[in-house]
């Protein structure tokens, strides 16, 4: 972004991070959404529940400055901070609700962590830093190393260091972080952790858009359909296979790892238990912050499936209309048909005896092919007295498709969409590998079906000898019709 005077100018008028840091009541504006949203790390809220809220906020500060302070009500600040003149929050629908609900704007979660950031810091540490991007450096130059010998001595390089390491502490000598270096690398956790959420909800808001340009593209599309499809999905995989789409898909399968998740949980405890850092104080939530992260990137990856559940729909609406109007033209084609039976035009006219010409193509027609002449023999087979096991006849496995398929319509009348996993998890497998492939043929059958190569899902069923198996396979997601 260029730094000038104009550049600049524009942003204090038309940015709504910059209009909320110079609104008249920015600190009322502020002190709420920071304790509603932020705080709590909640992604959004009814506007019922966000109207008490703000309720008991004016109540307190007209107690404090007098009935006079903030005379409007709850409703009607929350309606204005919505407004496109401002744009700190987002009031939207969510599917299957007629009450509004309300988030933070990106713009706005810039504006309170600039302002989380002027309070005076009583320790300000450089160490972890500096170190952060010392292993950056070296991270993004190692990476980078084509030549294998080089990597290789990079490798045995660090390999030494470590050999060194630990006969330092074989020989008694361990070296400790002292509590300086603790709080200094705890101090920038907790602020890379509240980037994370931040940058989840800037995610939204890119797929927010992305949606809202696809679907101006669709109203004002007068080509194929084909066409517009192709360049829609292909906007829609240039998303994906983009830094942010890639950076976003690799950080989601590193923490949707179980041992990754347990690993976090471990650490965390660890080092919330140290003196240094209990005497920082830090907040309750921190003890869970790789669970605010999966519960932001899940809302993220709800909102995602959302809008191509919308985009499916309205390209359905389109097909309709278009549709419509291929029955209004037959309509009208034989509307004037019946009104010339009776008054037909006068002059030469040829007749018809049907509505359409029979084509037949000869490539169309099947080649000849001799008849089987069948060889009989007229030996006669003797009767042998072979000793066959019949018990295989008796011990075939016979899985009812009706009933695994009753069970996917069965979840899908409380969701909207459900994984072929989180079916069989609630539906356990009776039948093993049999009953998986059968639930296989129905997903493959089923209208709306998605598979996400990107996600894998394990599914376990219990032999009858004891035995527990598993199979591995891409996510795939059921979608009520």
């Amino acid at each position: 972004m260029p730094f000038d005077y104009r550049t600049l100018e524009s942003l204090r008028q038309n940015h709504p991070a910059w209009r909320l840091l110079c609104a008249h009541h920015a600190p009322l504006v502020a002190a709420f959404l920071h304790r509603v949203f932020i705080k709590p790390n909640v992604r959004n809220l009814p506007q019922a529940t966000l109207v008490e809220n703000l309720e008991d906020e004016l109540f307190a500060i007209r107690e404090q400055l007098g009935a006079d302070t903030f005379p409007g009500s709850a409703q009607s600040y929350l309606n204005d901070w919505a407004e496109n003149d401002k744009g700190w929050l987002r009031k939207f629908y969510p599917p299957g609700t007629d009450e509004p609900h309300f988030d933070l704007t990106p713009a706005t979660e810039k504006a309170l962590a600039w302002l989380e950031g002027l309070d005076k810091r009583e320790f300000v540490g450089t160490e972890s830093r500096l170190l952060t991007l010392f292993e950056l450096l070296r991270q993004m130059s190692v990476g980078s190393q084509s030549d294998p010998q080089l990597r290789i001595t990079e490798l045995q390089g660090r390999r030494d260091a470590i050999d060194v390491e630990i006969a330092r502490i074989l020989a008694g000598d361990v070296p400790l972080l002292d509590d300086t270096a603790l709080k200094d690398r705890f101090q920038q956790f907790l602020q890379l952790a509240r980037d994370l959420l931040a940058d989840f909800r800037e995610v939204e808001h890119n797929f927010r858009a992305l949606d809202r340009q696809v679907r101006e593209r669709i109203a004002l599309w007068d080509g194929a359909k084909g066409a517009l499809l192709e360049q829609v999905m292909g906007e829609r995989d240039a998303i994906a296979e983009s830094d942010q789409g890639r950076s976003f898909r690799a950080f989601w399968d590193f923490l949707m790892s179980q041992s990754r998740q347990e690993e976090l949980s471990r650490l965390l405890e660890q080092v919330l238990s140290l003196p240094a850092i209990a005497a920082m104080r830090p907040e309750e939530r921190t003890q869970r912050v790789h669970y605010d992260w999966l519960e932001a990137g899940e809302h993220t990856q709800r909102t995602v499936a959302g809008l191509s559940e919308q985009l499916r729909r309205f390209l359905d609406d389109r097909a309709w209309l278009e549709n419509r109007r291929i029955m209004d033209i037959l309509h009208n084609i034989e509307v004037h048909g019946l009104a010339l039976r009776e008054d037909p035009p006068s002059g030469d006219c040829m007749h018809l005896s049907d509505t359409a010409a029979t084509i037949e193509l000869p490539f169309e027609r099947p080649l000849y092919r001799p008849p089987l002449k069948p060889h009989i023999s007229e030996q006669v087979a003797d009767e042998g007295d072979a000793n066959v096991d019949t018990a295989a006849l008796y011990a075939q496995v016979f899985v009812d498709r009706a009933e695994l398929a009753g069970h996917i319509r069965q979840e899908l009348q409380e969701r909207s969409q459900i994984s072929l996993g989180e079916v069989i998890a609630r539906h356990p497998l009776q039948q093993g590998l049999a009953e998986l492939v059968t639930y296989l043929q129905l997903a493959g059958d089923w209208p709306g079906a998605v598979v996400d190569e990107a996600a894998q899902e394990e599914v376990h069923w219990r032999r009858d000898d004891g035995a527990t198996r598993k199979a591995t396979l891409p996510r795939i997601i059921l979608l009520r019709s």
